[in-house]
């Protein structure tokens, strides 16, 4: 027995050397993914909190953007068009083993990683219709939760925040994934255009982008006029945060300065990371959710589209070390097997 044993933990320790290598390709410090086109071309960088050491993972001619961390860290799920289409593909932390999710392309976007890192959900189709879809990593099959884009998933897994509507009334709508139940998360009679949903890291809060004034449209408009929204008009749009129920609406960054887009919820729920144009190139900022305070944290970009977006991973917000769950978990079912 005692040989047994021995040669299991031996075995143990061997399994455990070889799963750690792969656990530690997921950063030790806390890291920024993002989308540049810094260089002509969208890339996919990550940089620290603070804006330093910004790094570019892709490196390929193709269009690489929207990259999302996995729950613990060691991939990053992102689109590229690098096969003709724009597409769902999965590389390392650190760039390498780059491989499309689907062996048969269609056009997917926006992806969202479910909270147990088996799932993800992202938005199929083209502008004007697209649908929801949810997916398991392991598998080839799609299956279509509801008609919209931007989906983000709850961190307790039961629901997906999106955004739905038609014919410009883009509503921050809920839906259950179990029950397929939805709900809007802001009244009806509020001003729709409601953008990029993304989770406070306890579930309890969302940030999402809004234009929370009327469309002023000319009094010509009916008559065969075309109309064009003026610039100012879309200046106003910016960065909300509101409790899970609709509830405590509030404006965290200002409308004192251009469109304000794609929030982002910090792992430490202390900061929202935000895209805004400065000096006709958008850049990326990051707020406190109390003081207010905001930090610019890329400046270069010779281009419109010069830094965009942001997914934000903390391994210290991790509920367990992933080396110790593995460790923990693999010789319990080993001397379970063992005692038998």
């Amino acid at each position: 027995m005692k040989r047994i044993v021995i040669l299991s933990f031996f075995s143990l320790l061997l399994l455990y050397t070889s799963a750690g290598s792969i656990f530690a390709a997921a950063p030790t410090v806390p890291k920024i993914a993002f989308t540049s086109v810094r260089d002509g071309n969208r890339e996919i960088y990550i940089m620290n909190p603070d804006g330093s050491e910004q790094v570019n993972l892709t490196q390929h001619d193709a269009g690489d953007l929207e990259p999302v961390w996995s729950p613990a860290g060691e991939e990053i799920l992102f689109v590229s068009d690098r096969d003709g289409i724009r597409d769902l593909y999965l590389m390392n932390a650190d760039g390498s083993n780059v491989q499309r999710v689907f062996k048969k392309s269609a056009r997917r976007e926006q992806p969202t990683w479910a909270p147990d890192g088996k799932q993800i959900a992202y938005s199929r189709g083209t502008v004007g219709n697209k649908i929801i879809h949810i997916a398991t990593l392991e598998k080839q099959t799609e299956e279509p939760l509801a008609s919209g884009y931007d989906p983000a998933w709850s961190p307790d897994g039961t629901e997906i925040a999106f955004v739905g509507g038609v014919f410009g009334r883009h509503r921050l709508s809920l839906i259950n994934v179990h029950t397929r139940r939805q709900k809007r998360i802001l009244p009806e009679k509020v001003i729709p255009r409601q953008h990029h949903p993304s989770w406070s890291p306890t579930g309890e809060k969302l940030a999402f982008s809004w234009n929370n004034n009327p469309l002023p449209i000319p009094p010509d408009l009916m008559q065969g006029e075309i109309f064009k929204v003026p610039i100012a008009w879309h200046d106003t749009e910016t960065i909300y945060v509101v409790n899970r129920d609709g509830t405590n609406v509030q404006q965290i960054v200002d409308e004192d300065g251009p469109q304000a887009t794609n929030p982002a919820w910090a792992p430490q729920a202390d900061e929202v990371l935000y895209t805004q144009m400065i000096d006709r190139r958008l850049q990326i900022f990051k707020i406190d959710v109390t003081s207010h305070i905001r930090v610019q944290l890329t400046h270069i970009g010779d281009i419109l589209q010069a830094n965009v977006g942001g997914d934000w991973f903390d391994p210290a917000t991790l509920p367990v070390p992933l080396e110790s769950q593995l460790l923990s978990t693999t010789w319990g079912e080993m001397k379970r097997k063992n005692s038998r």
